[in-house]
This record gives C-alpha cells, structure tokens and sequence, in this order.
C-alpha cells in the first residue's frame, strides 16, 4: 500500500505531468514536421533536380540493381542503404531543432530579469532622514 501511495505521488507531481504533455505535443508535432518536409519542402527541391524524389535515392549492397524505387527494392528484399531518407530526417531535425530555438529564444526573453541598470527606487523618507542624521553626526 505504501509503494503505490508514493506512485500515485510522484505520477500527480507537476513536472511529471508537464512532461508527459511535452511528450504528447512533440509526438505531435514531429507528424507535423514530417508532413511539411515530405509533402511541401522536398517536392520542389526534388523538381529543382529533374523531379527526383529523395525518398527514393537509395543503393543496393546486394539483390537487383535494376529497381527503380525503394519500394521495389524492399519488396524484392534488395539489402539497401537508404539515403533519401536519411536526408529527409536530418531536415526533419534541422526544423525540429530551429522551432525548438525559437521557442526557447522567446521564453527566455519572457523570463529573463530585468536588467540591473535601471536606477533604484529612492528609499522611504525616514530612511533618508535617518541618513541625513548620520552623515551630520560623522560631519562633527
């Protein structure tokens, strides 16, 4: 009983639920990313090159080297380095990376102090008075 009340604990604390909603939202929006890179980036720069789809630039260590497509080759059960989609992923994670950026470079500017080179607020009058006496006593 005492090991679940210290699960139900730590599963209800706050960071364990802020980061299971981190999680859930950048699952997310990795689908996003991807979409936006399959679907919107890599068309043009494939038709840019002669209308190449990187998804399907790829080289066959062993089986027919004829084939014209990935999905052929995996079909086939060609054995195949896959670097179409490598370069899909690192654009993925070049975009991933910036949004991840700029998000943090805007609440860091939203948290950040205020800088110390504003002037100080002028201390209440009895201080300033209890000063005034001071400074007449060293005077003496």
């Amino acid at each position: 009983m005492a090991l679940f009340d210290e699960f139900k604990k730590f599963a209800v604390r706050g960071n364990v639920v802020d980061l299971a909603v981190g999680v859930i939202i950048g699952a997310s929006f990795t689908g996003i990313v991807n979409s936006l890179v399959n679907d919107i980036i890599m068309p043009p720069i494939g038709l840019a090159l002669g209308g190449v789809d990187f998804a399907n630039f790829f080289f066959v260590l062993k089986g027919d080297r004829a084939v014209d497509t990935l999905a052929a080759a995996k079909a086939a059960k060609d054995v195949t380095i896959n670097y179409g989609l490598f370069i899909n992923a690192v654009i993925n994670f070049m975009i991933v990376a910036f949004a991840l950026f700029m998000l943090l470079r805007q609440l860091n500017k939203l948290v950040a102090p205020t800088p110390a080179t504003e002037a100080a607020p002028a201390p209440p009058e009895d201080i300033q008075l209890l000063r005034e006496i001071r400074d007449s006593l060293k005077n003496r």
